[in-house]
């Protein structure tokens, strides 16, 4: 500082660095845009000028987890096919706490392909044209930036509340790889693994900067209290908790109007497609409310085209198409970026976030309770446990008598609960703790960086 002027804060920048396998990897990065060099994210599985030898890898490895998680759906082989597949990537129970650091058979294999067939490499040298730091949602594109010399630090965001051993490298010890890591359970298990504490920073999971409101979360709060009357029709919650509702959320934000909007449930299937007859059954169940405008159903379709035929098609069959555009719309994009970009929009409208536990239970931290679909695969399983233990997410039931159950939650005021629970609990400021750990550590170049959940 001199001359009495303030010192202008440059604002980091990075390789952002994630792949195009599902969507969760995905979405983790697409809040990190602003500070990705030349505004651009890499997708490591698809980049100009990816070698076809790599392509074919990823492609390969890509088609064979969607292939096997839609073939979950099929009696008898599907599911033997997905429990062989699901058991190489399970997590361990975390008790007793033991040594977890030896490598498995899904890490071994990542770096053989590395060593032999020299996976990886034509992305490394080309991201070491310029000497910034890495941050990828996708722990082979870190291991990859290890084993081949990547010249900058190398960050890698959990997008998972606990993880398999497969995110953590062949010699954990002795690795280069910083962990911007989603909750404390994963702070802990990376340590089981052996990765060095120094090398954890407890940021949580990077959420949309339009749904936060910057650190202060002002949209967060107002969105919550609006939806809170939804949530809350008898104010059973509300009465009882008024006053620390207020205390939270701030007396700008509580007391507000209700929304003039009906109760609005957003259905997000995955990025396989696997759950998308749960979303047409859910319509089916509520058609009656739908018709009265008591509740809006958005079928979220993602990139996938062929899931959006599907709805589309499915609501068609059963004389619902009118409906199409306004007690149920169906929510695509060919472009993932403008999915996301639209699916962030839709989310300040939405009261309750019907979906398998991915990635999205993050999304609880934005004051959404989730009504969480049947988990695929052991990360969704220890998901789910997550959600739950804070309150933020239930079970759902049996689809065919949602039009009983949902409405008993919430006369009962346990949605406006499980809302304000993921609010308090959920971190939510991952966006910028990460943005503060690169500005701090590779601008200002200070050792210790401080942060806020």
């Amino acid at each position: 500082m001199s001359g009495g002027k303030k010192q202008k804060q440059t604002k980091p920048k990075a390789w952002v660095v994630t792949v195009n396998m599902g969507y969760g990897h995905q979405r983790a990065t697409h809040p990190l845009r602003s500070m990705a060099q030349k505004g651009e994210i890499i997708v490591a599985n698809n980049y100009e000028g990816i070698p076809r030898r790599d392509r074919r890898l990823w492609h390969d490895s890509r088609v064979l987890y969607e292939t096997i998680s839609r073939l979950k759906r099929v009696p008898l082989i599907g599911e033997k096919i997905f429990r062989v597949m699901d058991r190489m990537q399970a997590i361990p129970w975390f008790y007793p706490r033991r040594d977890l650091s030896a490598p498995n058979f899904q890490v071994k294999q990542y770096y053989w392909f590395m060593k032999h067939r020299g996976w990886g490499k034509h992305l490394i040298e080309y991201l070491n044209t310029e000497r910034l730091p890495m941050v990828t949602s996708f722990p082979v594109t870190a291991f990859m930036a290890e084993f081949f010399g990547f010249k900058g630090g190398i960050y890698l965001i959990v997008t998972d509340t606990d993880i398999s051993r497969a995110w953590a490298g062949l010699e954990p010890k002795k690795s280069r790889v910083n962990y911007f890591a989603s909750n404390t359970r994963v702070v802990e298990r990376l340590k089981l693994y052996g990765v060095r504490p120094n090398k954890i920073y407890m940021t949580g999971f990077p959420l949309s900067k339009e749904n936060l409101g910057g650190p202060s979360l002002g949209v967060v709060k107002r969105d919550l209290a609006q939806r809170l009357y939804n949530l809350d029709p008898k104010r059973n919650y509300i009465s009882k908790y008024r006053h620390t509702i207020q205390y939270h959320l701030g007396a700008k934000c509580f007391p507000c109007r209700a929304p003039r909007r009906p109760l609005t449930i957003t259905f997000a299937v995955g990025g396989a497609g696997a759950q998308r007859k749960l979303g047409i059954d859910i319509v089916r169940c509520l058609k009656k409310r739908i018709s009265r405008g008591q509740v809006k159903v958005n079928l979220v379709a993602g990139a996938r085209n062929d899931v959006y035929r599907f709805f589309h098609e499915r609501l068609v069959q059963s004389t619902f198409h009118r409906q199409i555009g306004k007690g149920v719309e169906i929510i695509y994009d060919k472009d993932k970026i403008k999915y996301f970009d639209k699916f962030n929009k839709l989310l300040r409208a939405t009261d309750i976030l019907w979906t398998k536990p991915s990635e999205l239970s993050f999304y609880a931290g934005l004051g959404i309770p989730i009504l969480i679909a049947p988990p695929i695969g052991s990360q969704e399983f220890f998901n789910r446990i997550w959600l739950k233990s804070m309150g933020a997410g239930m079970s759902q039931y049996p689809p065919a008598y949602v039009d009983e159950w949902l409405f008993d939650w919430l006369d009962s005021g346990w949605f406006a609960k499980a809302a304000m629970q993921g609010f308090l609990e959920a971190p939510k400021l991952g966006t910028y703790n990460i943005e503060e750990v690169i500005f701090k550590k590779h601008v200002l170049r200070k050792p210790k960086v401080v942060l806020q959940y």
